[in-house]
C-alpha cells in the first residue's frame, strides 16, 4: 500500500472518529452540574447484581467488554517484548553477579515481601466488596515478588520466578476472561452477561461473574508484569555487566 493511500484511509478515519467524539462531547451534561444519569444507573445496576464495589460493577459487569480490550493490551504488550527481547543465535546471556543488599535493605525485602503477596491476594479476592481489584491487586502481587530482588540480588528473584508457568498463567487468565463471556452466550445471555448466582450483598461469593473476571484479571497483570519486567531486567544485566568489567 503506498504512503498517499494509507494517509487518506486515516484521514477518513481519524474525520469519522472526530465527528463521533464531538458529538459525544456536545452531548455531555454542563460542568458543575447535578445531573449524572451514568453515575446513578451505576450504582443502582451494582446494587443490583450484588456487587459492594461500584468500581468493580463498572469494570467486569456493565462495561466488561471494554475491560476485556484493556487486559488485552498488556497481554499484547508482554507478547511483544517476548519476541522483541528474546535472545537471537549469535548472542549469549552473561549470568548475573550475586551482590550483596545492605542488612536495613534485607530486613526491610524479608518483611515486606509476604506482606506484600497477602495485600495482593486480598486486593484481588475482595475487588467486588472493597476498593481495589485485579488490575491494582495484580501490580501489588508482581511487586510483592520484586522484593526479592531489592532484599537480596537477581540471582534470588530468578529462583522465586517461575517464568514458564507465569507465561502460562498469563496466556490462561486472558484466554478465561473471553471463555466466561462465551459461556454467558451458551447459557442464552449476552457476552460476557452476569449469568451466574449473584448471591448475598457483601459477601465474598456475590456479584456473580465479577469475581471470576476480578480473578482473571488479577493473574493476568500480575503474571504479565513479571514476565515483562523479567525480559527488561534482563537485558539490562546483560548491557551493564560486559561494561562494569571493561572498567
Amino acid at each position: 500500500m503506498k504512503a498517499r493511500t494509507r494517509g487518506v484511509l486515516l484521514g477518513g478515519a481519524a474525520a469519522v472518529l472526530a465527528a463521533f467524539f464531538t458529538a459525544a462531547c456536545l452531548d455531555l451534561p454542563a460542568f458543575g452540574t447535578d445531573r449524572h444519569p451514568y453515575g446513578d444507573r451505576a450504582v443502582a445496576a451494582a446494587l443490583a447484581h450484588r456487587t459492594a464495589n461500584t468500581v468493580s460493577a463498572v469494570n467486569f459487569d456493565l462495561r466488561a467488554l471494554d475491560t476485556l480490550g484493556e487486559q488485552s493490551i498488556l497481554f499484547v504488550t508482554v507478547l511483544g517484548s517476548t519476541l522483541l527481547l528474546r535472545l537471537a543465535r549469535d548472542e549469549h546471556r552473561e549470568p548475573p553477579r550475586t551482590e550483596r543488599a545492605l542488612p536495613t535493605t534485607r530486613l526491610f525485602g524479608a518483611v515486606l515481601l509476604p506482606v506484600a503477596l497477602v495485600t495482593g491476594v486480598y486486593v484481588v479476592a475482595h475487588g467486588q466488596l472493597t476498593p481495589g481489584g485485579g488490575f491494582q491487586g495484580g501490580v501489588v502481587l508482581a511487586t510483592a515478588l520484586h522484593l526479592a530482588y531489592l532484599a537480596a540480588d537477581y540471582r534470588v528473584l530468578e529462583r522465586v520466578r517461575p517464568l514458564a508457568a507465569l507465561d502460562t498463567a498469563d496466556a490462561l487468565a486472558a484466554l478465561s476472561f473471553t471463555a466466561l463471556g462465551l459461556a454467558a452466550l451458551a447459557a442464552g445471555g449476552a457476552f460476557l452477561e452476569n449469568a451466574l448466582p449473584l448471591g448475598t450483598f457483601n459477601t465474598i461469593t456475590s456479584g456473580g461473574t465479577v469475581p471470576l473476571l476480578n480473578l482473571a484479571v488479577g493473574i493476568e497483570v500480575g503474571s504479565g508484569l513479571i514476565v515483562l519486567l523479567a525480559h527488561f531486567l534482563d537485558q539490562a544485566v546483560e548491557i551493564t555487566e560486559p561494561q562494569e568489567e571493561a572498567r
